[in-house]
């Protein structure tokens, strides 16, 4: 084992000491003592307080009767001196002493390579400053952290990142275990969170002032303005002396240490204005350690008998002693035995001084380590108990804001609830939370002594300018195209680029570069893939914002809508003096105008015998049918209807009229005033169901959309790259080596529309979306330019730019009705059907009705007297049916034709005659018998 070899360095020679565990004298129930090891760093900052807290609690342990009974901790301490080497060459000497239990070591690098050593010799590492996540790894079976990982630290720090806006942070980190454990912590959360470590600086572990100036100022080069220092509390505050010094710690820096820095702090007894005064503003977190009684009276010992501060790892160090003395409390009471063995991997080299077998394997590691993960109970720091991952339960953070002489806290994170401004224990019994809503913290006091948040980044303070490409058009120039000017580039995209950025607090240091070969329009994904491998810091020009672009890059508001259309050939109908022939088929006409003639005699018939506007000479008769016929095309009939079937029939024929007049109305002015395709496209279904060739824009994403999206096989599609191939192919047609239509996006349409009279667009846009800008991902600039361009559009800059550079002209109507309008029978038998049962119920209901009246005429009545159309009949003369066909029709017709009155009058005149002459053959006869 890769450890194991550096034993060879080992030069110190030292016979076993002698001080043996109860597992050698078995005639005692417990052993007198327990040797437990410590490993520090006694000069460093955190091990100046471990030591002293390590100390304080063996003693309070050893005074204690209620744990380890009789038995007596036994601390052994070694010095690490921040040294790798040194700290194997320690522990191996603890190792010596039949140590159950070493504590520490401090050092996260240091863990790394004891932890082997822990593994062979199976002795339990008991850390409570190793903070570096990766020994929570199943590679270290035998470390355990009495204190949080630094996992759940950079959680915290990413959101508080987030929570202020800011995407993008540079890590300055030293570059041991220790930095890069925690680094790749802070870069992993970031990334759930959809932000980044911009530029990880590392610095080497004891880096001099010129080291950590050069690091400095190349970072101040950058963009991000955010840091977030990861270094150990010995050399940490050497990078904000520098920063100070640069002038780094001012208005507009972020600057967010990790509890390193709040460690420093609560070290000194005292404020050391030096200190404070580089620190200004600065955001660190510290372990939250909840109040309590112990806490408390153990705070007012330390503060009695120690001229230093308490620090947090202070507390953890006091707490991991007295979790190992439970746990060899409970080891001891369980009947265990502290005995060792020799590995027999290990042995002495003949001729070497090194003596390998003064290092034994202690035999209940494995059932020690169980009972201290098994543990539970309220320490100093908080809550002593693990979770099955290894790390201690709830972990918390108090976020401190440092200003003037001191600090003060402005919130917590927890992982039951994120950034809170409630102390994590009272949070412990609700429901977890940790909703964007609930995220709050009290206000900060940033560098700059400003309460303004910063925004978090700049332009890059190293001479270069951003570089812009521009797609080199080859068609449609009145959008972008190359220019002679100094920007070399010029069209309506650019103008509102630039003007959008003209509103920016900020200078934008901006060059334009063209993207293309000149003889054809470029490819729009592949000027967008260069911005996402930033071979260009932007993307400018007609850039539409699709799926498959917003994947790789981000994109500003749309300064322009798009979508795309169907474009197609149309021709025109020509009016002439006969176009109001054109709404109806010549079978709804010879159909309308007969039911006309046909509803004139109708009514005629029914308003004959009671209406006198119905009657007249045979001639005049026969105008008055006619003239209420197409007079009531117009609701212009003069005469009444007095009959009740007359006035039915009259309603449900204007009704009749009504619609027809209408539809007639709308056909021929949608005849007059809608053009016609030439093509059999009429919308996206007809589009892609026919087989004929497509056209499409060079360079455009509609030839990749109409492939993927709605099917239209690759071999039917055309690629033109201006607006003449586009007419060109549009005249041809699909039989001519053209095309049937084009697919392009709504903005050149409109211009090539503009231009080209003969075609329309067809169908409905089948896509909406909008050009747009693009930026590298989780650029700051491309949120800043939105909010610039949606000022633009509200101020109305926008349009003007828009009017400025593209053409209007009603040749760019998107009308959609270019089917043909004329109308056919099929669309109004119904009503003319209605309308004739209607009239045929009237008549015969009428006739009926005469055939009655006229079979109740006496059959002796005179002809003559009938066939007197100027009177009533002649008195004394007797009405003569006349035998033959002929008669009986022509009397049946001269009875028709009379006035209703005029028959009541024959018939009461008939009565009254035949009345008479009874009265007259009574007296006769009565004048005979006499």
């Amino acid at each position: 084992m890769t450890p194991l070899k550096i034993i060879l360095l080992w030069l110190l020679i030292a016979p076993p000491v002698g001080v043996l565990g109860a597992g050698r004298n078995t005639t005692l129930p417990r052993p007198s003592f327990v040797n437990v090891g410590a490993l520090l760093t006694f000069n460093s900052v955190i091990g100046k307080v471990a030591r002293a807290a390590i100390e304080a609690a063996v003693d309070d342990v050893n005074q204690n009767s209620t744990v380890l009974a009789r038995t007596k901790l036994n601390l052994f301490m070694e010095d690490t001196n921040c040294s790798g080497f040194v700290g194997i060459v320690e522990a191996l000497k603890l190792m010596e002493n039949e140590v159950v239990v070493v504590i520490g070591p401090q050092s996260s690098g240091i863990a790394h390579v004891i932890s082997h050593v822990a593994n062979e010799l199976h002795v339990p590492l008991v850390s409570f400053s190793a903070t570096d996540p990766s020994l929570a790894s199943l590679q270290y079976p035998f470390f355990l952290r009495a204190s949080q990982s630094d996992y759940f630290q950079m959680n915290a720090v990413a959101d508080f990142i987030t929570y202020n806006g800011w995407r993008a942070v540079i890590a300055i980190y030293v570059d041991d275990d220790f930095g890069r454990g925690g680094v790749t912590a802070l870069g992993d959360a970031l990334a759930r969170r959809r932000a980044k470590i911009s530029y990880k600086a590392a610095l080497p572990p004891g880096a001099s002032l010129s080291r950590i100036t050069d690091l400095l100022v190349e970072v101040n080069l950058m963009e991000s303005r955010v840091y977030v220092v990861h270094v150990n509390p010995d050399s940490g505050l050497s990078v904000f002396s520098v920063a100070q010094h640069l002038g780094m710690v001012d208005s507009g820096y972020v600057w967010v240490a990790t509890d390193w820095l709040s460690t420093v702090l609560d070290s000194s007894a005292l404020a050391d204005p030096k200190i404070m005064g580089l620190i200004q503003g600065v955001i660190t977190f510290r372990h939250h350690a909840p109040e309590s009684a112990s806490r408390q009276m153990f705070s007012s010992r330390w503060n009695a008998s120690s001229g230093s501060g308490l620090n947090s790892y202070g507390l953890y160090a006091y707490d991991a002693v007295w979790l190992v003395a439970h746990a060899i409390d409970e080891f001891l009471n369980e009947g265990s035995e502290i005995s060792f063995s020799a590995d027999p991997r290990l042995k002495d080299v003949e001729g070497s001084s090194l003596q390998f077998s003064a290092l034994r394997a202690f035999h209940g590691g494995e059932r020690l380590l169980q009972i201290m993960l098994a543990s539970g109970f309220a320490g100093l720091a908080g809550s002593i108990e693990f979770a099955s991952d290894k790390n201690l339960i709830s972990p918390a953070y108090d976020i401190v804001n440092v200003g003037g002489t001191g600090v003060r806290n402005i919130g917590y994170w927890s992982n039951q609830s994120g950034l809170s401004v409630v102390p994590p224990e009272v949070l412990y019994g609700k429901a977890r939370n940790n909703s964007a809503d609930s995220q709050k913290l009290y206000g900060v006091i940033w560098p700059g002594d400003t309460t303004t948040r910063p925004k978090g980044w700049v332009f890059p303070n190293n001479g270069k300018q951003l570089r812009i490409g521009v797609p080199r058009r080859v068609s449609f120039k009145e959008f972008v195209s190359s220019d002679k000017g100094p920007d070399g580039v010029k069209g309506y995209a650019i103008d509102v680029f630039k003007a959008a950025v003209s509103l920016l607090p900020y200078p934008v240091p901006y060059t334009f570069e063209l993207f293309g070969d000149g003889s054809q329009n470029p490819s729009y994904n592949e000027l967008v893939y260069k911005v996402a491998q930033n071979e260009f810091d932007a993307a400018v020009g007609d850039i539409s914002i699709v799926t498959n672009r917003t994947r790789i890059v981000d994109f500003t508001q749309p300064y322009s809508e798009s979508g795309l259309v169907i474009v197609a050939p149309v021709k025109k109908v020509n009016s002439n003096a006969w176009a109001f022939l054109k709404p109806f088929t010549t079978q709804m006409w010879c159909v309308t105008g007969a039911f006309f003639l046909f509803i004139g005699t109708v009514v005629w018939i029914l308003e004959h015998r009671f209406n006198s506007e119905f009657r007249g000479s045979p001639r005049r008769q026969l105008v008055t049918i006619f003239w209420f016929s197409f007079s009531t095309m117009f609701f212009a009939h003069r005469e009444n209807t007095v009959s009740t079937l007359g006035r039915v029939v009259l309603i449900i024929w204007l009704f009749v009229v009504l619609i027809i007049n209408s539809s007639y109305t709308a056909s021929l002015t949608s005849i007059l005033t809608v053009q016609q395709l030439s093509s059999g496209i009429e919308g996206l279904d007809s589009l892609i169901s026919s087989n004929d060739p497509i056209g499409f824009q060079v360079g455009s994403f509609a030839k990749n959309y109409m492939i993927e999206e709605i099917n239209i096989a690759k071999s039917r599609l055309v690629a033109l790259g201006s607006p003449q191939e586009y007419a060109r192919a549009l005249k041809l047609g699909p039989k001519g080596g053209g095309v049937a239509a084009i697919v392009d996006e709504l903005p050149y349409v409109e211009i090539f529309l503009a231009r080209n009279c003969e075609f329309k667009t067809v169908g409905q846009e089948f896509t909406k979306s909008g050009w747009g800008y693009a930026f590298p991902k989780d650029s700051p600039l491309a949120v800043d330019l939105s909010t610039a361009i949606l000022s633009l559009s509200e101020t109305g800059d926008l349009q003007r730019i828009h009017d400025k550079w593209l053409i209007n002209s009603g040749c760019s109507s998107t009308d959609n009705s270019i089917d043909s309008n004329r109308l056919s029978l099929q669309s109004f038998w119904g009503l003319f059907l209605i309308c004739g049962i209607a009239c045929v119920m009237a008549l015969l209901i009428f006739f009926l009705k005469v055939l009655c009246q006229y079979n109740k005429f006496d059959e002796n009545y005179d002809s003559e007297s009938v066939e007197d159309r100027s009177g009533p009949l002649e008195a004394g003369r007797s009405p003569v049916r006349q035998p033959s066909c002929t008669s009986s029709l022509e009397n049946l017709m001269n009875f028709v034709d009379r006035k209703e009155e005029e028959i009541k009058s024959i018939k009461m005149k008939r009565s009254l005659e035949r009345s008479q002459r009874l009265g007259s053959s009574h007296l006769n006869d009565g004048s005979v018998s006499l």
